[in-house]
């Protein structure tokens, strides 16, 4: 094993062993046999070739809880990430939900040659442009409805209101005919090489537009070409925003807006928007701004909010719906209607544990992306 390459700027080597992680890690919680603490001991102290072999390192769902409340700065969420890249060169590979069929998606999204048919849900009333300033990159969202039909999910009603919304600003996004996945799934499991080639080819794709601005919907695709990017394939040459970010200083903006019943609804805070990014109050002055939502917090918000269950399309058990089910169960108890989330993968993830019978009424609740929300407040076509 390259030890510098895994412990390369993760601090790992200040740990105290004081526990402080494992006492915060949602997956621990559920499941006493793993510890991030051992992790780091196991890799310190034992053999650092046996952790290659442990399943439960693909359980991590590299939240950056662990890493907040490590007083010495240990980096695990990293530390897992280069783990796992390790992993994949020494030819081990991830323990991965749906049958790995996400995974082998983005792999064949690499090849060069490949022509997509991703345009079909742009109706007539929404208003893009070949090229412009202004770029709205979607994600997966396409590939989502498609593959989780069974579900029910409309996570393509996301990338519609965005444009709607851009339009609404005097706006018409470039959205790019040939985009990739981010390939943030595939950073995150260890794989970078193919990760690498989809960042390269989107950044190619629009620098080929001239756009100065990406605007995202997804949590995971904008950490990834924030953050990631710049590692893998240097400076990217356009700036790049969550619609969030966005909407928060050009909502007055929007003009009149409209709900349609007074409620109450709560906000889920993603890992890669909150603790990755550290972006909090955007989405809340978004919800707050519209007519007729009153925002009321869960127990555990902000900082301390708690992950979706599933990272990366990796592990997907009955530890990961015990972290959705409680989580759903916090957003109930705050007396909302509506629980707002602004990661599409959080509402796919979220979605499917309602769908299991053994999900309490408890937790229950109608849940939303804000890109949505905002749409439904302009009124007309969506």
């Amino acid at each position: 094993m390259e030890l510098d390459s895994v412990l390369k700027g993760t601090n790992v080597l200040d740990c105290l062993e004081c526990g402080k992680c494992t006492s915060t890690c949602p997956i621990s919680r559920f499941d006493r046999s793993f510890s991030p603490r051992y992790t780091i001991s196991s890799f310190l102290e034992e053999s650092p070739e046996e952790l290659l072999r442990d399943a439960r390192l693909w359980r991590c769902l590299t939240c950056g809880l662990c890493n907040l409340r490590c007083p010495v700065d240990v980096h695990y969420s990293d530390f897992t990430r280069r783990l796992r890249a390790q992993a994949a060169a020494d030819g081990r590979e991830a323990t991965c939900s749906h049958g790995g069929a996400l995974q082998a998606l983005m792999k064949i999204m690499t090849a060069p040659a490949l022509q997509q048919n991703r345009m079909e849900w742009v109706n007539q009333e929404l208003q893009l442009a070949d090229k412009g300033e202004v770029l709205y990159f979607v994600g997966c969202l396409p590939y989502f409805d498609a593959l989780f039909t069974d579900l029910g999910v409309d996570t393509l009603s996301i990338a519609r209101g965005a444009i709607k919304i851009l339009n609404r600003l005097g706006v018409k996004p470039v959205v790019l005919k040939n985009e990739r996945c981010c390939g943030h799934d595939l950073y995150w499991s260890g794989d970078t090489e193919h990760a690498r080639r989809l960042a390269q080819h989107n950044v190619e794709e629009i620098r080929s537009t001239g756009a100065k601005l990406v605007l995202f919907t997804c949590a995971e695709c904008y950490r990834t070409f924030k953050v990631d990017y710049p590692v893998l394939v240097g400076p990217l040459g356009f700036q790049v925003a969550h619609l969030t970010e966005y909407l928060a200083e050009r909502i007055p903006e929007l003009g009149q807006l409209a709900v349609r019943s007074e409620r109450a609804v709560t906000y889920h805070d993603p890992c890669r928007l909150g603790r990755h990014l550290g972006i909090y109050d955007p989405p809340r002055t978004v919800i707050t701004a519209l007519p007729g939502l009153e925002l009321r917090e869960m127990a555990k918000h902000r900082d301390t909010a708690i992950c979706c269950g599933t990272s990366a399309w990796l592990s997907c058990d009955r530890y990961s719906k015990a972290i959705q089910t409680t989580r759903l169960a916090s957003a109930r108890a705050t007396g909302a209607e509506l629980m707002i989330t602004t990661c599409p993968k959080c509402y796919v993830h979220f979605t499917c544990a309602m769908k299991s019978q053994d999900c309490p009424e408890e937790a229950r609740i109608e849940l939303k992306d804000l890109t949505a929300v905002v749409a439904d407040a302009l009124g007309g076509v969506s």
